[in-house]
């Protein structure tokens, strides 16, 4: 499975954003989608995922009520349109596709996007 993720940028605090991630390869709805994070001299951490048939969601305590995550099966796209932006939500965002496990986990995500730097300013 392949994976592009796009749509970040520089926001001022308080702006919205909305992530996009194409997929191609393997059937798409196959796989748990998920979105993690990266902050510069951080570990990257779980953002918020969505099940195989988008019906079930999960997300981060810091990015729920202003985050949503959702997939179209026939464009095998997974969104993340985030909303309310605060500054520490500057990291770079990476999608992820899951065949099983946590979705909390990032070691139980097989394959990943490149990453899309999202920068919020104060």
């Amino acid at each position: 499975v392949q994976l592009q993720a796009s749509g970040g940028g520089l926001v001022q605090a308080g702006g919205s954003l909305r992530l996009s991630c194409a997929t191609s390869g393997r059937t798409f709805s196959w796989y748990v989608m998920g979105w993690f994070r990266q902050a510069p001299g951080k570990e990257r951490e779980f953002v918020a995922a969505n099940s195989r048939s988008g019906g079930r969601t999960y997300y981060a305590d810091s990015v729920k009520g202003r985050f949503t995550i959702s997939r179209d099966n026939a464009k095998n796209t997974v969104y993340l349109q985030m909303n309310s932006l605060k500054p520490e939500d500057t990291a770079v965002y990476y999608c992820a596709a899951s065949g099983g496990g946590s979705v909390y986990n990032v070691d139980d995500y097989d394959y990943w996007g490149q990453g899309t730097l999202v920068t919020v300013s104060s």
